[in-house]
């Protein structure tokens, strides 16, 4: 053996020793430390400026927060959002079915739809609707008036609104879902609602629960703009209590904080309903 390996061969057994003698020095990150302080800071600066600016007039916001004509008009929010997000997913799903078709005119007047539908503005469709009585001063014999009320035109107006966007969002579910696992679903024999609705449907729901969690939020804050047509969603309530008080800015904030609580509460329903469709998935944790 020579006297090389000789040294190599007494020097080994310190290298452990030597790692044990060493110390791990964490990497300090001075930036984010400062950035996470300033942050802080700022946002400190802006609840103490809320809390202490008396034009906010909190104890009026307190006053009407669960006052009668407030909660009857955020009941008719809630209605109205689960209304058109039922019906326009159901007419959805039709345009989904229609723009997958393999009939050449059923693709066409689906793709037509949907390009419709989400080139126009929410109002100006609202708008449209709540004067259609100018170009058809009846219909079936009865006054367009009378068919058309507010009600039934915020209905019509953000169901073919949401419609269009249901359609994509559904019709993506469905093509994120691999072509194999029908397949060998045929192979199995399974009938064609079998398929769908034991493959299909479960597989698609995870790429279509994101978009329409965000959508039903979406819409709840959406039904806003009805209070343009004069209906008495939570936004046109404290509007009539403003215009009669002149208490603007507390009435707007009633308004805001409830649209904070409701859409918090969706969100929270979201995170679970993904959980759910996410079992077995690489992204659950």
């Amino acid at each position: 053996m020579s006297s090389d390996t000789l040294a190599k061969t007494s020097a080994a057994p310190d290298i452990p020793e030597q790692a044990d003698s060493l110390r791990i020095v964490p990497q300090r990150r001075l930036g984010q430390w400062a950035a996470a302080v300033a942050v802080l800071v700022l946002l400190g600066l802006a609840v103490t400026s809320v809390v202490r600016n008396q034009a906010f007039q909190w104890g009026v916001v307190g006053d009407y927060f669960t006052s009668g004509s407030v909660l009857r008009g955020l009941w008719l929010t809630l209605w109205l959002t689960a209304v058109v997000m039922v019906l326009g997913f159901v007419l959805g799903a039709l345009l989904a079915a229609a723009r997958l078709s393999a009939n050449p005119v059923l693709r066409s007047v689906g793709w037509g739809y949907v390009w419709l539908f989400r080139s126009i503005p929410i109002l100006v469709q609202l708008l449209l609707w709540f004067n259609i009585g100018a170009l058809y001063p009846q219909l079936l014999g009865v006054k367009t008036v009378d068919l058309f009320t507010p009600i039934a035109v915020a209905i019509i107006g953000l169901t073919l609104h949401e419609a269009a966007y249901a359609a994509e969002v559904v019709r993506g579910g469905i093509l994120s879902v691999d072509r194999g696992q029908i397949e060998a679903a045929q192979a199995l024999g399974l009938s064609r609602w079998r398929r769908w609705w034991r493959i299909v449907l479960p597989q698609a729901m995870r790429s279509i629960v994101p978009p329409a969690g965000n959508m039903l939020i979406g819409t709840l804050k959406g039904t806003s703009i009805v209070s343009v047509i004069a209906v008495q969603d939570l936004l046109f309530s404290v509007q009539l209590v403003y215009h009669r008080t002149y208490q603007v800015i507390p009435l707007l904030m009633v308004a805001t904080i409830w649209y904070t609580v409701v859409t918090s509460v969706l969100s929270v329903g979201q995170y679970y309903v993904e959980k759910h469709y996410a079992r077995g998935s690489e992204r659950t944790r």
